[in-house]
């Protein structure tokens, strides 16, 4: 009889038991994500993500048979892990102003790094950096500008005719080009400047225009 086996004795202690279902995939995804922001897109393999994650290639194939899809996922989790704080003020200005403070605060560093890190994967599928985002966001995801007006309208703040989404829209996407632009932090200088001096104006004025 083995001295293990005796009355009494207690059997060795286990080791840490295996990581399954979502516990592991967060776990790869962490160290998919760590890859990318190290070694951008051309040192984003299987083998450097298994490795970081303690995994092996196998189990990274059977949840993201390509290459893309474990790209996508890592940068989805990342990107929907970190939302933006919505403002409401009661104030349209101050709203459009505090959304873009929010927005430099949790995602000036993943914007710029995205944007730099993943220009080769852009450029070998053909895509782009706007195709990236519709891939990663939540298709009914309300588009945060549009909800600002939409309640600048329902307060009698902003008067009612539509406005395309290209107008709405806009102090965001002057927003990410600054910060790509300049790879650093958008000062609240610039963010008032692209409310106030270009936005609202717009606003004001811009209605859809009806076809002739």
């Amino acid at each position: 009889m083995s001295l293990n086996s005796r009355k009494g004795e207690r059997s060795p202690a286990r080791g840490p038991s295996r990581r399954r279902g979502a516990e592991l995939e967060a776990a790869i995804l962490d160290a998919a994500w760590e890859v990318l922001l190290e070694q951008g897109y051309p040192g984003f393999t299987y083998e450097a993500v298994a490795a970081r994650a303690g995994t092996s290639r196998p189990v990274l194939y059977r949840r993201w048979p390509r290459h893309e899809d474990l790209l996508l996922a890592a940068i989805t989790r990342f990107w929907r892990s970190q939302p933006i704080e919505l403002p409401e003020t009661g104030s349209l200005r101050d709203d459009a102003i505090g959304f873009l403070r929010n927005a430099d605060v949790g995602r000036a560093r993943m914007i710029t790094l995205i944007s730099v890190q993943i220009m080769d994967y852009v450029r070998d599928a053909g895509s782009s950096l706007g195709d990236l985002r519709d891939a990663v966001r939540p298709a009914d995801e309300p588009q945060p500008f549009e909800t600002i007006v939409a309640r600048a309208i329902e307060r009698g703040e902003l008067p009612g005719p539509p406005r395309s989404a290209r107008v709405v829209s806009l102090p965001f996407d002057l927003y990410r080009h600054e910060a790509i632009m300049t790879m650093r932090p958008v000062g609240d200088e610039v963010i008032e400047e692209i409310v106030d001096d270009v936005w609202l104006p717009l606003l004001a004025a811009a209605t859809v225009r009806k076809p002739r």
